[in-house]
Protein backbone atom coordinates (compact mmCIF):
# COMPACT_ATOMS: atom_id res chain seq x y z
CA UNK A 1 0.00 0.00 0.00
CA UNK A 2 1.58 3.81 -0.98
CA UNK A 3 -0.26 5.51 1.87
CA UNK A 4 -0.22 4.98 5.44
CA UNK A 5 -3.37 5.26 7.21
CA UNK A 6 -2.76 8.45 8.62
CA UNK A 7 -2.87 9.60 4.91
CA UNK A 8 -5.69 7.38 4.06
CA UNK A 9 -7.66 8.51 7.07
CA UNK A 10 -6.84 12.24 5.46
CA UNK A 11 -7.74 11.44 2.53
CA UNK A 12 -11.43 9.67 3.89
CA UNK A 13 -11.79 13.11 5.66
CA UNK A 14 -10.92 15.17 2.71
CA UNK A 15 -13.58 13.34 0.74
CA UNK A 16 -16.01 13.78 3.78
CA UNK A 17 -15.86 16.95 3.71
CA UNK A 18 -16.47 17.84 -0.17
CA UNK A 19 -19.60 15.11 -0.31
CA UNK A 20 -20.93 17.66 2.78
CA UNK A 21 -20.10 20.95 1.13
CA UNK A 22 -21.68 20.03 -1.98
CA UNK A 23 -24.86 18.70 0.08
CA UNK A 24 -24.47 15.18 -1.07
CA UNK A 25 -23.95 13.51 2.09
CA UNK A 26 -25.32 14.82 5.88
CA UNK A 27 -23.15 13.62 8.33
CA UNK A 28 -24.88 12.84 11.70
CA UNK A 29 -21.60 10.45 13.21
CA UNK A 30 -18.62 12.29 11.79
CA UNK A 31 -16.02 9.91 13.79
CA UNK A 32 -18.05 6.90 12.96
CA UNK A 33 -18.11 7.86 9.05
CA UNK A 34 -14.35 8.48 8.91
CA UNK A 35 -13.51 5.12 10.06
CA UNK A 36 -16.19 3.39 7.92
CA UNK A 37 -14.76 5.23 4.57
CA UNK A 38 -10.96 5.08 5.85
CA UNK A 39 -11.65 1.09 6.39
CA UNK A 40 -12.91 1.01 2.91
CA UNK A 41 -9.90 3.09 1.21
CA UNK A 42 -7.53 0.96 3.04
CA UNK A 43 -9.36 -2.42 1.39
CA UNK A 44 -9.45 -0.53 -2.00
CA UNK A 45 -5.68 0.19 -1.99
CA UNK A 46 -5.67 -3.76 -0.15
CA UNK A 47 -7.20 -4.87 -3.50
CA UNK A 48 -4.90 -3.27 -5.85
CA UNK A 49 -1.76 -4.72 -3.63
CA UNK A 50 -3.13 -8.26 -4.46
CA UNK A 51 -3.54 -7.16 -7.63
CA UNK A 52 0.31 -5.87 -8.25
CA UNK A 53 1.44 -9.07 -6.55
CA UNK A 54 -0.75 -11.88 -8.90
CA UNK A 55 0.62 -9.35 -12.25
CA UNK A 56 3.83 -10.00 -10.81
CA UNK A 57 3.79 -13.68 -10.16
CA UNK A 58 1.93 -14.05 -13.64
CA UNK A 59 5.05 -12.01 -15.40
CA UNK A 60 7.55 -13.81 -13.42
CA UNK A 61 6.51 -17.16 -14.72
CA UNK A 62 7.06 -16.03 -18.53
CA UNK A 63 10.04 -13.68 -18.01
CA UNK A 64 12.78 -16.01 -20.06
CA UNK A 65 9.80 -15.82 -23.08
CA UNK A 66 9.87 -11.69 -22.01
CA UNK A 67 13.61 -11.39 -21.77
CA UNK A 68 14.08 -13.64 -25.87
CA UNK A 69 11.25 -11.29 -27.11
CA UNK A 70 12.08 -8.15 -25.92
CA UNK A 71 9.07 -7.07 -24.32
CA UNK A 72 8.74 -3.84 -22.58
CA UNK A 73 8.35 -5.25 -18.71
CA UNK A 74 6.25 -2.40 -17.62
CA UNK A 75 4.48 -1.99 -20.41
CA UNK A 76 3.45 -5.57 -20.04
CA UNK A 77 2.78 -4.98 -15.99
CA UNK A 78 0.53 -2.25 -17.05
CA UNK A 79 -1.87 -4.34 -20.27
CA UNK A 80 -2.18 -7.23 -17.68
CA UNK A 81 -3.10 -5.65 -14.29
CA UNK A 82 -5.55 -3.12 -16.36
CA UNK A 83 -6.73 -6.62 -17.91
CA UNK A 84 -7.45 -8.44 -14.80
CA UNK A 85 -8.75 -5.25 -13.27
CA UNK A 86 -11.09 -5.78 -15.64
CA UNK A 87 -12.26 -9.17 -15.11
CA UNK A 88 -12.49 -8.99 -11.19
CA UNK A 89 -14.61 -5.83 -11.27
CA UNK A 90 -11.37 -3.85 -9.49
CA UNK A 91 -11.72 0.02 -9.95
CA UNK A 92 -7.71 1.48 -10.54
Amino acid sequence: MRLNRNQIEHLASIILRNLGKEGKIIVEDRPRLLEEVTVLLIEEFQKEDRLDQEVRELLSKHMEKIRKDNIEYQQMFKLIKARLAREKGIVL
